[in-house]
């Protein structure tokens, strides 16, 4: 995996530019806060995106993948306000389940999620590298 800064640009925070990647894709549907038997345990947004997290962790381990394989996710929010408000928690968890690594990313604003209790989900692409290659950032 090859993190793609242009030169001269100023690095971006939490998340890159672009990735480039070759190997085996997985993909993430959107996850939501609720835990693996559909039940919420909070409405707190950090909260949401801590277990979102977990939850894409889960179904990337299904595809033998890991956190360091996602190359692009996409935050679908209901409330920017919410979301900027909680950008120290929500970095604590994201660092705490996915580590320091950054993809390509991308957040937007949605009118509503069809889950009425979901504060944010998070769909997620991940490439898995042929076996025996590990990712390598250039950032």
């Amino acid at each position: 995996m090859e993190i793609l800064q242009p030169p001269g640009w100023a690095r971006p925070r939490g998340y890159a530019n672009g990735v480039a990647a070759s190997g085996r894709m997985v993909f993430v549907s959107g996850m939501i806060g609720w835990d693996g038997d559909g039940v919420f345990h909070t409405d707190d947004f950090a909260g949401q995106v801590r277990q979102a997290l977990l939850n894409i962790v889960a179904v990337l381990a299904e595809a033998d993948a890991r956190p360091e394989h996602i190359v692009r996710m996409t935050w679908y929010v209901v409330d920017k306000n919410e979301y900027v408000g909680a950008y120290k928690e929500t970095g604590r968890a994201y660092r705490e389940i996915i580590g320091a690594h950054y993809p390509a990313m991308t957040a937007v604003q949605v009118a509503a999620l069809v889950e009425d209790r979901a504060r944010v989900e998070i769909e997620v692409t991940a490439v898995v590298p042929p076996t025996g290659i590990e990712p390598v950032s250039h950032a």
